[in-house]
């Protein structure tokens, strides 16, 4: 079965945003590009949910999910809880 343009569109987003993020994380320029990464991955995350949602894809779904809350996480430990000095 094919997937619907909505589905098409989710994942192409979901793909672009987490090749976004993951150079953000990569490039390593600091707590506010890093959290800012994990922001995007967040975005990433929940675009693939509603894809594999949409698409009856149950591990893509189950996988994105865990991802899902290490990216919250990572929101957290970059943007929100201070720096240990």
């Amino acid at each position: 079965m094919e997937d619907s343009p909505v589905v098409i569109g989710l994942k192409w987003f979901a793909t672009g945003t987490g090749i976004v993020a993951a150079l953000m994380i990569a490039w390593d320029h600091g707590r506010r590009t890093t959290g800012l990464g994990f922001v995007i991955f967040v975005a990433s995350s929940i675009a693939w949910i509603l894809g594999a949602v949409l698409a009856g894809d149950g591990a893509l779904g189950t996988q994105n999910a865990v991802l899902l809350c290490i990216n919250v996480f990572g929101v957290y430990r970059y943007l929100i809880r201070r720096k240990d000095v």
